[in-house]
């Protein structure tokens, strides 16, 4: 129901407000047409010179302001709340009505009124709370609709609050985030309609509430109108003549928003301009004698996507043609004429109101009028071709044409030179010359001829070539009141070339290529220069300009005093004048032969000096000789010499200075070449070498003695073996002699466990092997070993000779021999200490 009454609401206001716009626009229609026919009363009493134009009063014109101001007054009044007027505003009208007192209470009501209503706020801001819950936008009837629809924006505010008053709502309606609409209120709810709404209206919208301090947005919603209103257009006025302008106006009155135009004269662009309306003027100009046809279009400029409208209505525009301004031209006597004949041109023209009229040739205005004139020439031969007569009113052109041919009287002078190149110093002379090419008016003595130089006459067409002759020379030819002028020509005498000079850029070394120029410091270009070796031409540069120099390249020399053997030849007019050079002379450069290193002794002693020296075979002073030993450079070992041997002394050599010695030399020809490695042998000082035999004397010594005592010692203990096996073995003991067994199995045993007759303890041949070591050994000791037969009734002679051997030496010998235990050895220990005990007793 709610909705209903809403709907019926909104029906009611938008019939009242179309009404109200219908009235406007009648009325602003009748003012309009009425203000119009009062401006073409006063244009026609102008015209008629009858009447002026009315002057308004200052009166009057105070009045228009008083009622201006009246009814922005009465706009004001109507309350963004609804209400229709205050108390405020309508004392505020009468301010401009009533007397200073009046004016005075006026203004002092107003002041109490604010006052008490901030007050009011005040108080009531210090005690209300209040909260906004959601605001919320809706679009009716629907987000997408036609153009034309008439659409309602309904923003609708939930609020909680603490007191019993109505609040006061500050709405905002905004259009793709800006503010469109503004209202405040004390209810909750507030409608904007778009009637009817356009592509302009198109966006998204949002809606903004605020109370006092606090505000809230609403959701976002998009509202989309298509199509577009079919434009309008009218013209005035549409009967012109060509050249002529009108006024074009095409209009969308129920657009809205910034709009561009375009205007078309049958399907041609004839211009288009935007305007922040809903119409635009343009103004075109008919160029052409014929109906023209003229219909625009137009497309919102902040919705492309609308794409552009229809065609408007189409108007026809009556243009004629403005034949009375079309020129006539003649030619007096006639078109085809010699040079000298005088020819009158003539333009003519009917009309001559706001007119213009040329006469031309080509780009270049021959006169100039604003009505019918003659243009009288004495014709040449270069002024045959087009004229046009041109008559222009306005925008609009009208042209005559016609061909003049003149015919050569005499043809254009041609000033000559001879010689062609002409030098300082020599003769030249000039020529000039002129054909007869109408031999009925003239005869070949009627031409005359001048020379000028620079501007000026000069006499002579002969001289001798020099700096003053120099300059800018033509001729002209005249006949019967024509005048032909000859082609520009520049003389300028040239320089003979001078005596060339030969010199070297770079370097010069033999058997390596280097460069050489040849430059002339006076001559005129182009000049032309050639490298000549013993008469013979090798190659040729030729210069054109002074930043060009003419190098040759010569491959190499093969010895200083080929280099004089070079010159060059420099010509500018012919080979037969040319100059030659002096012969080429620059400090050559040798380079250096393989160096030999050469030593004094190849094998030196240790502490004395070595002499090195370096020889070349040849090479250019100064040369610089580097030593180097197992390749590295020995210091300060760089030295240069003007000479081809240089030196270097080691002094006070040393052991680890022997080595591979060589040499390097290099000179300004920046190549260094390497001798062979000469070996340097370092032997041991005198007194290193005494002391050395000394200690190897004393060593062989030792080493004698040594071997002496060894083979010594390795021979006795063999003596003794035999004796005991010559004294001991054979004899028999007795069977009941336990020390005899004893004593033949211990030397038995330990002879073959050890290798030796020794057993662990003494040794039994220990006197024996101490006997042998002397050199006083008798025989009578080689004789008790000699076996002998003995008569077993006899004393044992065996056991009284080797008696006194067990007594005399105490040696101990540890023998380990692997097997045997310990056992054993101690038993034949206290064996051998048992016979040694028997054997001294009876002594």
């Amino acid at each position: 129901m709610k909705r209903k009454e809403n709907n019926k609401k909104g029906k009611e206001r938008k019939g009242k407000e179309r009404k109200g716009k219908e009235r406007k626009g009648k009325e602003d229609r009748q003012d309009k047409t009425r203000h119009e026919r009062t401006i073409q009363d006063r244009t026609r009493q102008e015209k008629k010179g009858k009447t002026r134009p009315k002057k308004i009063t200052r009166k009057e014109r105070k009045g228009k302001e008083r009622k201006g101001k009246e009814r922005k007054g009465k706009e004001n009044r109507i309350d963004r709340t609804g209400q229709d007027k205050t108390g405020a505003r309508v004392c505020l009208l009468h301010v401009h009505e009533h007397s200073p007192e009046r004016m005075s209470m006026c203004l002092l009501w107003l002041g109490l009124l604010h006052i008490s209503l901030s007050a009011l706020w005040q108080a009531a801001d210090t005690q209300a709370a209040v909260t906004i819950d959601h605001v919320t936008l809706t679009v009716l009837p629907a987000n997408n609709v036609e153009s034309g629809t008439y659409v309602i924006l309904r923003c609708e505010a939930n609020v909680s609050q603490s007191l019993p008053q109505p609040l006061m709502y500050s709405f905002s309606i905004l259009q793709d985030n800006t503010v469109t609409y503004f209202k405040t209120i004390s209810a909750s709810v507030v409608e904007r309609t778009l009637s009817p709404a356009r592509v302009s209206n198109s966006g998204r919208y949002q809606c903004k509430v605020q109370i006092h301090e606090k505000y809230k947005m609403s959701n976002s919603l998009s509202l989309t109108v298509t199509g577009l209103q079919v434009p309008m257009l009218k013209v005035k006025p549409d009967v012109v003549f060509e050249g002529d302008n009108i006024n074009a106006t095409c209009s969308a009155p129920e657009e809205t928003g910034s709009l561009m135009f375009y205007f078309y004269e049958d399907q041609e662009l004839r211009g288009s301009g935007s305007s922040n309306t809903n119409s635009l003027t343009m103004t075109l100009t008919m160029q052409k004698p014929t109906d023209v046809y003229l219909h625009c279009t137009y497309m919102v400029i902040m919705h492309p996507i609308a794409g552009v409208s229809n065609r408007s209505n189409t108007v026809k525009v009556f243009v004629r043609d403005l034949d009375v301004i079309t020129p006539q031209i003649s030619m007096s006597p006639k078109p085809n004429v010699v040079e000298g004949d005088r020819v009158q041109i003539t333009c003519k023209v009917q009309y001559t109101t706001n007119l213009e009229l040329y006469l031309t040739k080509g780009n270049a205005v021959l006169h100039q009028s604003h009505t019918t004139f003659t243009y009288s020439l004495v014709v040449r031969a270069e002024d045959s071709g087009e004229y046009v007569c041109k008559s222009e009113k306005g925008n609009v052109q009208k042209r005559a044409v016609s061909q003049l041919n003149v015919a050569e009287l005499f043809s254009k002078p041609i000033l000559k030179i001879s010689p062609d190149q002409v030098f300082e110093g020599e003769r030249f002379t000039l020529t000039c010359s002129s054909a007869v090419m109408s031999s009925v008016k003239i005869g070949k003595a009627d031409i005359k001829y001048v020379l000028l130089k620079d501007g000026r006459p000069v006499a002579a067409y002969d001289s001798t070539a020099s700096l003053a002759t120099n300059g800018k020379y033509y001729c002209m030819a005249m006949a019967k009141e024509v005048n032909k002028t000859s082609s520009l020509l520049v003389l300028k005498a040239k320089v003979p070339v001078s005596v060339p000079v030969l010199r070297a850029l770079s370097k010069v070394i033999v058997g390596k290529p280097f460069r050489v120029s040849c430059e002339a410091e006076n001559g005129t270009f182009p000049i032309t220069y050639s490298l000549v070796k013993s008469h013979i031409a090798m190659a040729y540069r030729t210069v054109t300009e002074a930043a060009e120099k003419a190098i040759f390249n010569i491959t190499s020399i093969s010895s200083p005093d080929e280099i004089n053997r070079f010159t060059c030849e420099a010509y500018n007019r012919g080979p037969s004048l040319k100059r030659t050079s002096e012969s080429l002379t620059a400090p050559v450069i040798v380079p250096i032969s393989r160096p030999v290193l050469v030593a004094k002794d190849t094998t030196v002693t240790e502490g004395s000096d070595l002499l090195l020296i370096c020889r070349v075979q040849q090479g250019t002073y100064p040369i610089s000789f580097t030593w180097y030993h197992n390749r590295i450079m020995l210091p300060s070992s760089t030295k240069e010499d003007i000479s081809l041997k240089g030196e270097h002394v080691v002094k006070a050599i040393e052991r680890d200075q022997s080595g591979d010695y060589y040499c390097e030399a290099s000179n300004s020809a920046l190549e260094t070449k390497k001798s062979y490695p000469v070996r340097i042998g370092v032997s041991l000082a005198l007194w290193k070498k005494a002391l050395i035999g000394v200690f190897c004397i004393l060593l062989l010594v030792a080493i004698v003695i040594v071997l002496t005592v060894f083979f010594k010692k390795m021979s006795h203990p063999r003596r003794k073996k035999q004796a005991t096996e010559l004294s001991v073995k054979p004899s028999r003991p007795k069977s009941g002699d336990p020390m005899r067994v004893s004593l033949t199995l211990d030397i038995e045993d330990n002879t073959a466990l050890n290798g030796t007759p020794c057993v662990m303890g003494r040794n039994v041949w220990s006197e024996n092997v101490s006997g042998s070591d002397s050199d006083d050994h008798t025989d009578e000791d080689t004789e008790l070993v000699q076996p002998q037969e003995v008569d077993p009734g006899m004393d044992d002679p065996v056991k009284k000779s080797i008696e006194p051997e067990y007594t005399v030496q105490h040696t101990e010998v540890q023998v380990s021999t692997p097997g045997v235990s310990e056992q054993a050895d101690g038993q034949a220990a206290l064996e051998y200490a048992q016979l040694n005990n028997s054997e001294q007793e009876p002594a």
